[in-house]
């Protein structure tokens, strides 16, 4: 099972406010617990929406909007992928890990959707479609 783990913003994060070296040595040690025990499939940290955008869609047509964006408790400010062997898991996981920011923070898991989770809709030929661009997609990065 995989799992979408999403730190969540701080009006701080959304700020530009960096963490500390404390902070970023801690992070590295729990990063590195999870590439030790074979459950991060990747890691990353978000700038602030400041520097995003939103395209909105509306049937067929689309808005490009410009960050930042208000609602600081919605956005994301990292992430890690993890494959584990149930929500339980991922769960003991997270409770690892250091505090993303100074006071409270707060990570929400997602799991993530698999092929069979799709039933019957992902015909074979989709199915069949869909792997070939993912291995088209990881050849590609490789080379990169």
């Amino acid at each position: 099972m995989r799992f979408m783990v999403m730190v969540k913003a701080t009006k701080e994060s959304e700020a530009g406010v960096m963490p500390s070296e404390h902070l970023l040595a801690e992070m590295g040690r729990y990063t590195e617990e999870l590439v030790k025990a074979g459950v991060l499939l990747a890691a990353e940290g978000l700038h602030p929406s400041s520097k995003g955008v939103r395209v909105r869609f509306s049937s067929k047509d689309r808005t490009v909007i410009d960050g930042p964006f208000t609602e600081t408790k919605e956005l994301v400010a990292g992430f890690w992928l993890m494959q584990v062997r149930s929500k339980e898991e991922v769960i003991e996981w997270v409770r690892r890990c250091p505090n993303p920011f100074d006071g409270e923070s707060e990570i929400e898991i997602r799991q993530v959707f698999e092929a069979e989770d799709f039933g019957d809709a992902l015909t074979p030929e989709l199915r069949g479609r869909e792997e070939h661009l993912r291995e088209q997609a990881r050849s590609r990065n490789a080379s990169r």
